[in-house]
């Protein structure tokens, strides 16, 4: 493979900011999937992700659509997503699925749950580096190289104007998108650079701590507490939260330890059997971390933590929420998944088709 920007590139990042900011710049859907560079030189075409893991042989359906639909040579940076049966919603569950040892299933799964690409950048066509490029003119060349492109392929859609930014913000939601991302029109491309600025929700969530798991730096550390949230009778893990001063950790375990149970008479006592190498239901954790430990301590399901996270996918938090505050004022009873607001369902397919 022979290319103005050759592999492995890391891509391009975005920092967190709190407000939709103020022109001059271009907005667009943040996407919910693999972040994915795509090399593509003639019969030869790789696709690298975020951590510089290929990609290539999870996703043949994809290698078949970029043969069809991509110039002949160039570097694409865009988001590998699966939408929905029947069609509204991302789906980053049956994308995580998707990261299988096993070809049978991969070529299995690429049939009943195929995936898509949504295109935001282009960073070579043909013997042109464009990383060097403002991104306006960039963006300019993706547009016209892709322009006869098809499904599964797309180009993102994008805006100038900040008004209809903010309505997507709140109207894409609803079809599982992340938030909006905007960017510099005259900005270059910087691998491993936070130049762009990325907005996503933040909400409040009181949650249930119902165990925790030491760090791997000491016994005598909490590594993670385990949340959950009742759903009628049953307490449903739906995540963890792990972001603590070194301090804290320590405190923390400390102030665990009067809570410490047995799993008998625990929310989550199915997980007595292999105690200590068993995690709750729904809470396998994703298949980027083959072989981690996830036995944790069972905790009299008692206290109570405020959580911000931004959205959920499906009974889990779709990205670990950060904590906020203890909550003694709340009864565990008392933390449902009545709380969490829900977005109004949007329909996907009119955004991939704009």
């Amino acid at each position: 493979m022979r290319l103005p920007v050759e592999p492995p590139v890391t891509p391009m990042l975005a920092k967190a900011v709190p407000t939709i900011p103020e022109g001059p710049y271009w907005y667009e859907p943040k996407w919910d999937g693999f972040r994915a560079i795509v090399f593509r030189d003639g019969d030869d075409i790789v696709i690298g992700s975020r951590n510089e893991r290929p990609l290539t042989r999870y996703f043949p359906e994809l290698v078949k659509a970029f043969a069809a639909n991509l110039p002949l040579r160039c570097v694409l940076d865009g988001e590998i997503v699966i939408v929905s049966d029947p069609g509204d919603r991302l789906d980053f569950e049956a994308l995580q699925q998707r990261i299988h040892p096993a070809q049978s299933r991969i070529e299995r799964l690429a049939g009943e749950t195929p995936a898509s690409f949504v295109a935001f950048d282009l960073l070579s066509d043909g013997d042109t580096d464009l990383s060097r490029t403002p991104f306006e003119e960039r963006r300019s060349a993706l547009e016209a190289a892709l322009v006869a492109a098809s499904a599964p392929v797309h180009v993102t859609p994008g805006t100038l104007d900040v008004a209809t930014a903010r309505d997507w913000f709140d109207t894409f939601e609803g079809a599982g998108l992340d938030g909006i991302v905007a960017k510099r029109l005259d900005g270059v491309y910087q691998q491993n650079k936070r130049v762009m600025a990325k907005i996503k929700h933040d909400r409040t969530a009181d949650c249930v701590v119902a165990g925790y798991r030491t760090h791997k730096t000491g016994d005598d550390k909490v590594g993670s507490l385990l949340l959950g949230l009742y759903e009628g009778d049953e307490l449903v893990s739906v995540g963890v939260i792990g972001a603590f001063p070194a301090a804290t950790r320590v405190e923390l375990f400390k102030r665990l330890q009067p809570l410490v149970t047995t799993f008998e008479g625990h929310p989550w006592a199915y997980a007595r059997q292999e105690e200590g190498k068993r995690t709750p239901r729904n809470a396998e954790g994703s298949r980027w971390s083959g072989g981690k430990d996830l036995s944790f301590t069972p905790l009299e399901p008692s206290l109570v933590v405020e959580v911000a996270y931004d959205h959920m996918e499906g009974v889990r938090f779709r990205h670990n929420p950060r904590f906020r505050r203890w909550r003694p004022d709340r009864d565990a009873a008392s933390c449902t998944f009545d709380q969490l607001e829900r977005p109004i369902r949007y329909d996907l397919s009119s955004i991939l088709d704009t």
